[in-house]
């Protein structure tokens, strides 16, 4: 009955620890951009960033739920 207790404890610690993880607040780093989302109306301002930083190395990362 008892590793019953702790098992489902360690289950539900690594459940907290996982909605901490993905919903928390964040923050960057010093000197770094936070990350920016992808909406209808952003999209835009995104590609004009890009286009802007022909010089530089860019990098596009595009999570998809499914």
């Amino acid at each position: 009955m008892k590793g019953r207790y702790v098992f489902g404890g360690i289950v539900v610690a690594l459940l907290l620890a996982a909605f901490f993880y993905l919903y928390g607040g964040s923050q960057a780093p010093a000197g770094q951009q936070p990350l920016q989302g992808v909406t209808a109306q952003s999209v835009g301002e995104i590609k004009n960033a890009f286009n802007a930083a022909s010089g530089e190395t860019r990098i596009v990362l595009l999570l998809s739920p499914t």
